[in-house]
């Protein structure tokens, strides 16, 4: 099982590469985890893809001054 750390670097760093379509990719890859069958997988990019949420309703939209 992967740690709560590792989620939460994974997170951010499919939102620095990915921004807003983070959540897509994260998605799409949890879903071809689990079209290959490999639940571990599946269940890592479904904690990851829940990160990446928290983490955009923490970050404000539009332009900080």
């Amino acid at each position: 099982m992967v740690d709560e750390r590792e989620i939460w670097a994974c997170a951010n760093l499919l939102l620095r590469q990915h921004g807003d379509d983070a959540w897509f990719v994260a998605s799409q890859r949890a879903d071809e985890l689990l079209a290959q069958g490999d639940m571990n997988g599946h269940r890592a990019f479904v904690r990851i893809l829940a990160r990446i949420r928290e983490l955009e309703a923490e970050t404000p939209s539009g332009r900080v001054h």
